[in-house]
């Protein structure tokens, strides 16, 4: 029976499957993705920011009173260029897909899930207000932190803000690094939590049932605490709790490069990978690249808390 060679096709999707089951931060963020190809890294594309309405009370006399959606336009840059390229042997080009994914697809895959989230958690540096150590002021907002970072019932802290804020009730998710998530899952809260996620990767960082109004996750993308506890230094472990509008992904996929014979872009779910396949003659392998262009942008800062402060 002759060998079946592995296409970038075939690569391709099982790539973009592994990628949107380990992404944790873009299933839970603003996504824009239309199925226009991208020339170039850097280019700038507008995208609408989700409609505001406004409630109004119903008069039978008056009638209904329409409303002009303001959705407002932002530009974004697509200036995150993620690639993982290796090189297989022919030999390796013959296994089953399952083997292929096991011993090489996957790892690449999750190396580029975890570059989309860490880019993501960069926005963080766009949030002034905050919550955390007991008795740190909430900038920006009247009143003061009632609990420790370490507190799960911190979120009740951050869910104030946001409410102050006017923000909506619904999509709302705050996300912890592995520190806080320890602290966290020792409290009587977590004893009785249903699994919950729409993907592989949301269901294990998912840390149980919503949380004083948000869906809580766990990603160790956030980076864990430096410094001495109880020497003054601060704690670095930053989560954030936000509304789904607060922050953006935007991702396009990539043209097809000329002269390339052996390539494919697959798109799934806001997701586009880009598999090319070339021979080094040299070494004689195979080289497989898989890349995606996208870009992230704060949309609303007033919708998301940072969830820090002083190590104990």
């Amino acid at each position: 029976m002759p060998n079946t060679f592995l296409t970038p096709s075939i690569i391709a999707k099982q790539a973009l499957a592994n990628l949107y089951e380990n992404t944790v931060m873009s299933q839970l963020v603003h996504r824009d993705y239309e199925e226009e190809f991208v020339n170039r890294v850097g280019d700038t594309v507008t995208i609408r920011k989700p409609a505001v309405f406004e409630a109004k009370n119903f008069n039978r006399t008056t009638g209904i009173e329409i409303q002009n959606a303001t959705e407002g336009s932002i530009p974004i840059t697509l200036d995150k260029f993620a690639d993982v390229s290796f090189a297989v042997t022919s030999e390796e080009l013959t296994l089953e897909i399952i083997d292929f994914n096991a011993q090489l697809l996957a790892p690449a895959c999750e190396a580029i899930a975890q570059k989309i989230d860490k880019d993501i958690l960069t926005l963080r540096n766009d949030i002034v207000q905050r919550v955390g150590k007991a008795g740190a002021p909430i900038t920006g907002v009247t009143g003061a932190a009632i609990h420790n970072w370490d507190n799960p019932r911190s979120v009740i802290d951050a869910r104030r803000v946001l409410n102050q804020r006017n923000v909506p009730a619904t999509d709302r998710h705050v996300v912890v690094g592995p520190e806080i998530e320890a602290k966290w899952l020792s409290d009587p809260l977590f004893h009785q939590a249903d699994t919950r996620g729409d993907t592989e990767g949301l269901r294990e960082a998912n840390l149980g049932r919503r949380i004083f109004g948000h869906d809580a996750y766990q990603t160790q993308n956030i980076e864990a605490p430096t410094g001495t506890p109880g020497a003054g230094q601060p704690n670095t472990e930053i989560g954030v709790a936000f509304h789904r509008t607060a922050f953006a992904l935007v991702t396009r996929p990539l043209v097809l490069p000329q002269g390339a014979a052996n390539a494919h872009v697959e798109s799934y779910q806001g997701f586009a990978l880009r598999v090319v396949m070339g021979y080094d003659q040299v070494k004689k392998q195979d080289i497989v690249s898989i890349d995606t262009l996208y870009g992230v942008k704060t949309l609303d800062p007033n919708r998301a808390v940072l969830i820090h402060g002083v190590a104990p």
